[in-house]
């Protein structure tokens, strides 16, 4: 069930609450106790939405206002919630562990940046042809490739159905960005990735400062909007100073993207610094670089919005000058593809309630 409308603002303040400043969660734990068991159900499916159910419910077991009654509700979530994960993590493993013994370098985008929770999909990326990807899905694991949007086949994308697994693969086959224009930037999601473990199952992931650049092309570049994990998963790496800044603006500087990545690092800290007090650190050349803040940012349709007028046009149209300007054909015309495919897709919205046909 959606939202009610009226309270979505609320669910998305105390979700943030409690996923950002564990150190002040009563109010927010005095929040949910008012709440019945239908609010509470739109709650938990909206931190599913953001991505934070575990992240946000885990501090309800330790506070000491909580109710029995609200300590059992969570507990019960966050465990159905963990052997969700669990179930994806097993699969995940032996997905990407047949794919690298079958010669595909496999990379698992953003699905796990989100620990202790997982996203509702998984996303790999390979620098081997797809039809190499699809014979080793079928064959192996009797996968069933879902129908592709015209987005999809652009951004050469592809969703896969695995019997016993719920949640989607989502391979992304040698391009990235929202129309495929990033082939060079990448490369580098295998090039530098890194292991990590898991549960007792290592994964290959992206170094810090390609997801940093996934989670860019994600929000400032295709959705628009961010979700209160991206603010926690980004804060995370930015407090542990994970961050190599000098190595994330050389190799999006030439992508045409430095921008959007400046400004992204600007709204998440921005957001951190209502929640938690203090902005993050950032280098003055990623303050400097930024083209707006978090200011901008309005709760609607369940996440945090970034307007598309002017805001996300003045992003684009950077994108597309610098690729011109760098003599990057393939990459101009696929770009210059995305005004009317972003057209098509709002009329389709407005017509069926859906953009999947199209995006």
């Amino acid at each position: 069930m959606a939202t009610p409308l009226l309270r979505e603002s609320e669910y998305v303040e105390i979700l943030s609450r409690l996923t950002l400043n564990r150190l002040d969660t009563d109010a927010a734990v005095r929040f949910l106790s008012t709440l019945n068991a239908q609010e509470r159900e739109d709650l938990v499916s909206l931190a599913n939405s953001h991505h934070v159910i575990v992240r946000a419910l885990t501090p309800v077991l330790a506070s000491t206002i909580a109710s029995e009654d609200l300590k059992n509700w969570a507990a019960k979530v966050i465990l159905t919630e963990s052997e969700r994960i669990s179930n994806a993590l097993f699969y995940l493993q032996e997905i990407c562990n047949r794919l690298e013994r079958g010669g595909c370098k496999v990379t698992v985008m953003k699905s796990l940046d989100h620990w202790p929770d997982l996203g509702n999909d998984l996303d790999l990326y390979t620098t081997t042809d797809e039809r190499q990807v699809q014979q080793i899905l079928i064959g192996h694991f009797k996968a069933k490739i879902e129908p592709r949007s015209w987005g999809d086949r652009l951004a050469h994308k592809w969703n896969f159905a695995i019997p016993g697994l719920p949640e989607a693969i989502e391979v992304h086959a040698q391009r990235l960005g929202q129309t495929g224009e990033h082939t060079l930037l990448a490369q580098r999601f295998v090039t530098r990735r890194v292991i990590r473990t898991l549960e007792h199952r290592s994964f290959f992931v992206p170094a810090p400062e390609e997801r940093i650049v996934v989670a860019t092309l994600q929000r400032m570049y295709r959705h628009f909007y961010f979700r209160i994990c991206d603010i926690a998963n980004t804060a995370a790496l930015v407090q542990a100073e994970a961050i190599d800044f000098r190595e994330l603006k050389a190799s999006t500087e030439p992508a045409g993207i430095w921008p959007g990545v400046a400004t992204y690092l600007a709204i998440v800290s921005d957001h951190v610094k209502r929640y938690q007090g203090t902005p993050l650190e950032l280098p003055e050349e990623v303050i400097a670089a930024a083209c707006f803040g978090g200011d901008v940012l309005r709760t609607r349709a369940r996440f945090l919005r970034v307007p598309l007028m002017p805001h996300g046009a003045r992003l684009y149209t950077h994108q597309v000058k610098t690729a011109a300007f760098n003599g990057d054909v393939p990459a101009t015309f696929r770009l210059s593809l995305l005004p009317p495919l972003a057209s098509a897709a709002v009329v389709a919205f407005k017509l069926t309630g859906s953009d999947k046909g199209v995006w």
